[in-house]
């Protein structure tokens, strides 16, 4: 059997993790399989619809690289991948039923319906739509809304993948609507005929669609099709485990992520592992194959996972320490040049080379190289710093001693040929140890960053260059004449 799965969202805002996560799994399971992987927009809801959130759940998708084959982009050889646009199914679907005996115009206002709610409130029982079935609705003209008629009331029993054998009872039947007053089909209605046509093979969604299984599985039995394979995917939690995670409990657009810096092949990753593992200890998964290979369903938790934001900038910061130099370079350097460029400082991209090279320790986002700049810790490496007179000078030490040292120093750093990290520590590093390392690095480091704390001077002097290293010592040796 090929396997074709689909991601279905509703074109009603952000996409959340949660909506990615189930994307993930259904074009893995696809891609595992050498199946097909459909995205298809369920916009029957047209009073919820945002304008723009279809173009939004493309970009999330695209950016985490979960490519599909048939979407609202590209047609299928079932037609449009859009629900608005295959109108023309739905109806088709609600005249068979409705030939078969099993569909029904709803002959009440909404304000009887509620009536017959209220009733089986005071009587304390649920509410059943199909106990107020009427002898004869007539027939069916479009302007009410289209309801199924339950063929069977009956315990029905299915399995799931990943939660075994259920079942209900007949308390969970009713005869919902298949199609509204509006014209436009219900999800319950238009999902089930989708996913027929389509031959979607493997169904993944939230737990919150286990109670409404036993009415999809009437429909299924009425229009005479083959059920697919149920995967119920756990929920995501927040990190204290009470309930899932939502927007109020800081549930962010996955764009976000991607602003903030988080690379899609670590967002992948580390979706992957909320509420699956392969197995093994292996948390890591370098490549998309590999990932790929390890897949299953049969390895997906039936409880839920958390979401733990730290675990997550974890893994973003495994897969920039596997980077390359010049890899991790090439991707940062658009972030650095636009940090410091709006710090008001003149790029140097040779400079922004070597200071990416620097700071990839520090950095497990790219949000942080942001934040490295804003808190003006790079600033000194495109510009030079103005450094108070007053603190060049070791506590131990004075102006005149500092200046001295810095003299020494500037004679020194102006002898060396082969301007590198280690020349420039060999040619100063006796001269320290016999003054005083504190006495003699500590002017230097100020000269040249302003900043009491920074990386070394060696390191810092390699990167800036000879040129603007000795124009900072002498400048620093002018101002300790004024104190």
């Amino acid at each position: 059997m090929s396997v074709i799965t689909r991601f279905a969202p509703s074109p009603t805002g952000f996409m959340h993790i949660g909506g990615v996560r189930t994307a993930l799994f259904a074009w893995a399971w696809a891609r595992k399989n050498g199946g097909t992987f459909i995205l298809r927009i369920e916009d029957t809801d047209q009073k919820r619809e945002i304008p723009g959130s279809i173009e939004h759940i493309k970009e999330s998708l695209m950016w985490l690289e979960l490519n599909w084959d048939f979407g609202p982009d590209k047609p299928g050889p079932f037609g449009s991948c859009i629900q608005s646009e295959r109108m023309a199914s739905y109806k088709d679907a609600a005249q068979r039923l409705i030939e078969k005996g099993l569909a029904y115009p709803d002959p009440y206002t909404t304000e009887e319906v509620e009536q017959f709610r209220k009733l089986a409130d005071s009587e304390k029982r649920a509410f059943l739509y199909r106990e107020h079935r009427p002898a004869s609705p007539g027939a069916w003209d479009g302007t009410k809304p289209l309801r199924f008629k339950v063929p069977e009331i009956k315990r029905y029993r299915w399995h799931d993948e990943v939660r075994g054998d259920l079942e209900a009872g007949e308390e969970a039947l009713d005869d919902f609507v298949l199609i509204k007053a509006d014209g436009y089909p219900t999800y319950n209605f238009a999902h089930i005929v989708d996913d027929t046509a389509m031959g979607i093979t493997h169904i993944m969604r939230g737990d919150e669609f286990i109670s409404s299984t036993p009415r999809f599985l009437s429909l299924y039995d009425a229009m005479g099709v083959e059920y697919p394979k149920f995967v119920t995917l756990p929920p995501i939690l927040r990190e204290d485990k009470t309930k899932k995670l939502g927007k109020r409990d800081g549930a962010k657009d996955i764009l976000e992520y991607r602003t903030e810096g988080y690379l899609p092949e670590a967002m992948r990753n580390f979706l992957a592992l909320i509420g699956w593992n392969p197995g093994t200890e292996q948390e890591i998964f370098a490549t998309t194959e590999a990932l790929l290979q390890s897949f299953d369903i049969s390895k997906i938790h039936a409880h839920g996972g958390v979401f733990n934001e730290d675990k997550l900038r974890w893994f973003n910061r495994q897969y920039l320490i596997a980077m390359d130099d010049e890899t991790f370079v090439d991707e940062g350097l658009s972030v650095l040049k636009s940090s410091i460029e709006e710090r008001g400082l003149v790029w140097n991209d040779d400079i922004g080379r070597h200071v990416l090279r620097h700071l990839k320790e520090r950095i497990s986002v790219w949000q942080d190289l942001r934040d490295i700049v804003r808190e003006g810790e790079a600033d000194f490496f495109f510009a030079d710093p103005s450094p108070e007179p007053s603190q060049i000078p070791e506590k131990k030490s004075n102006p005149s001693e500092a200046s001295a040292h810095l003299e020494k120093t500037y004679s020194l750093l102006e002898a060396v040929k082969d301007w590198s990290e280690s020349a420039i520590k060999n040619s100063l590093w006796d001269y320290a140890t016999e003054a005083g390392r504190g006495a003699v690095l500590w002017p230097l480091r100020f000269a040249i960053t302003g900043l009491p704390k920074s990386p070394d001077p060696f390191i810092v002097a390699s990167i800036i260059g000879k040129e603007a290293t000795l124009r900072r010592v002498k400048t620093a040796i002018g101002s300790l004449k004024t104190v």
